[in-house]
Formats: structure tokens, sequence, C-alpha cells
């Protein structure tokens, strides 16, 4: 199931008085109940439901591997990372100009992007002052907490 999908789905059971939804489509099913803090938990298994904590633990491991080769620049500048799970944005609406592009001279604490967690918009500023070299997330791309955004030098 596409994350965009399941975010959507979290945030349905998150604001509605619903307090579990089970979906099931040809590469997997999906469960999501709401919690007693009322935060919803998602169980996701695939159709043979032998072992579901397989694909969860090896869709886990395989995150961290895929972020270390775009990591190993760091010898060349300074890496910008998320600082929290949401939505990549590089303007602040779809019609603006971005936050910054390669190339542009940023400030410290200078905004340079926002990412969208829980329908609240977060600017992101720059941590160090200097020219943006790289750009690592397409707008509109989910990001996860530590991700590098920006290469900075």
């Amino acid at each position: 199931m596409d994350l965009r999908k399941l975010k959507t789905l979290i945030d349905l059971v998150s604001e509605s008085n619903v307090s579990e939804l089970e979906i099931t489509e040809a590469e997997g099913k999906v469960r999501i109940v709401k919690g007693p803090v009322g935060g919803p938990v998602v169980m996701a298994a695939p159709v043979a439901v032998a072992a579901p904590a397989a694909p969860l633990a090896a869709a886990a491991t395989s995150a961290p591997v895929a972020a270390l080769p775009a990591e190993t620049p760091v010898a060349s500048g300074h890496v910008v990372k998320s600082p929290m799970v949401g939505t990549f944005y590089t303007a602040s609406s779809p019609e603006a100009k971005p936050f910054v592009q390669v190339g542009s001279v940023v400030k410290e604490g200078e905004t340079i992007c926002i990412i969208e967690a829980m329908k609240i918009l977060n600017e992101i500023e720059a941590d160090k002052s200097g020219t943006v070299t790289r750009v690592l997330v397409d707008n509109g791309q989910a990001v996860e907490y530590g991700q590098p955004l920006f290469m900075i030098e």
C-alpha cells in the first residue's frame, strides 16, 4: 500500500469517531485501531498472514541503508536533516517560488523549507550559514526523521 494512502487513512481514523478500520487490497491488509490515548495504531500484514513481522522488519532495516549513500558526501559540506516525519515542501504554496535552490546563499536561522506534519506547516530553518549545493528531496515527498534534506557548504 502506498505511503500517502496509508497516511490519509491514519488521519481519517484520528479525526473521526471511527475506532477501527481494516482494509484488504491485493498487496496486503492494513488494520488501523485507535489506541487508548486517541492516537491510531497501525498493523500491516501481507495477504498470507503467516509472518507479518518479517516484511515489516525488512522495510525498517532497508530505510536506513537507503539513506546512507545520501549521507556519504558529509565531508564536502554540512547536511541539513529533517527534524520530523512529514511531507517536504520547497515553497509556502504551490505557486510561490522555492525558499532556496541550488546556489542560494542562506544564513543560519533562515527558512529553507516547510515540512507538513499532522496538517501543521513547520518552517525548517538553516542550522548553518553557507551556499546550498544540493537539494536531496523532491517537493511533496514524504520524509523521515533525520533524513538528509540539503547540503550546505
